[in-house]
């Protein structure tokens, strides 16, 4: 299975409102819930407004479609970071799943998965 670095910064942060996002930016992932509205963008794209943020994420793709018959993958990801006390924090689009770490684990989980014989690209 392949992995695809994503060479940006990465920021996880929460909003006030929607319009402080800049919808036309590379890449972002929000998610809205009764409690909260979240965002994941890279760390220049940030909104200068945010009630809290943790900046210093980096993260890869699983590469390709993902059919959702598939079972494991995301988990099995997970647990061999977890084996090396490298946390996550994961997002899911329609297509694939997308692996944040914090910039000082980055290279050694992309070690540790390509060990494991993930191919990163």
């Amino acid at each position: 299975m392949e992995l695809k670095r994503i060479e940006d910064k990465l920021t996880v942060c929460k909003v006030g409102n929607l319009s402080d996002i800049d919808m036309t930016a590379e890449l972002f992932f929000i998610g809205k819930t009764d409690e909260e509205l979240s965002l994941v963008c890279r760390t220049e794209d940030t909104p200068a407004e945010t009630t809290e943020r943790d900046d210093g994420w980096r993260g890869f793709r699983i590469q390709g479609v993902l059919d959702f018959s598939l079972i494991g993958i995301l988990s099995k990801i997970s647990g061999i970071l977890a084996e090396n006390s490298i946390g996550i924090f994961a997002v899911s689009t329609y297509n694939t799943d997308y692996i944040l770490v914090k910039e000082e684990n980055f290279e050694r989980a992309l070690d540790v998965l390509a060990a494991e014989g993930y191919r990163i690209i």
